[in-house]
């Protein structure tokens, strides 16, 4: 029985500060991230999609309601979605302009492979793997749209594919609204299936 299911990154976000927004509440979509969500929503519009689940924050619920209007179903958010914790939240990170070139940040830095700032890349990877497991239990033998944010997709992705889950933030492929489709065979993953959809975008974004 084949299932699929799509682990989508949410929209552009409208953040003027350009700050690490992280799990901080109140940060909704750009309009050009709602005219993302709304190109993925088309193109999944003959999908058969049965099951829309979806990080708890402002954006991926927001990236998640044209694909569930589309089809007719209710969103379920899922916590396990939820964007990585992070201790620079609120914060500019960029190189030479933020909160980076600022001693007193530098002891969060010790260690950049569990990492040391913020949520251990392992827990990241289990509760995004349990997220998947859920989505697949739920919609066997159909697909499943899990709205959630580009460090969790991506960990995850490294983790399936077993790859060392420590590497370097501006190589990720994850653009805003992309699509990393886990495709299972019953319980067996038996692909993992990389789409933009919406477009490449810099995975240098702060925040996203």
């Amino acid at each position: 029985m084949k299932t699929i299911v799509h682990m989508m990154r949410h929209g552009e976000v409208h953040n003027p500060e350009g700050i690490l927004y992280g799990r901080l509440p109140g940060f909704r979509l750009a309009e050009n991230g709602r005219e993302q969500a709304q190109r993925v929503a088309d193109v999944l519009a003959d999908h058969d999609i049965s099951h829309v689940f979806a990080s708890p924050l402002q954006r991926a619920q927001e990236t998640a309601a044209p694909i569930a209007d589309a089809h007719g179903i209710q969103i379920t958010t899922i916590g396990d979605l939820i964007e990585a914790g992070n201790q620079f939240e609120g914060l500019k990170v960029a190189v030479g302009d933020g909160a980076l070139s600022q001693p007193r940040h530098w002891p969060k830095l010790r260690d950049p492979f569990t990492p040391s700032w913020g949520e251990p890349y392992i827990q990241i990877a289990h509760r995004m793997l349990a997220a998947a497991n859920q989505a697949r239990d739920t919609a066997r033998g159909h697909e499943a749209v899990c709205v959630s944010h580009q460090l969790p997709v991506y960990t995850l992705r490294r983790f399936l594919e077993g790859k060392r889950l420590w590497h370097d933030p501006r190589v990720r492929q994850c653009s805003l609204a992309s699509l990393t489709s886990l495709v299972y065979d019953g319980d067996e993953l038996v692909d993992i299936v990389y789409s933009e959809p919406a477009g490449a975008s810099d995975p240098r974004i702060t925040g996203a």
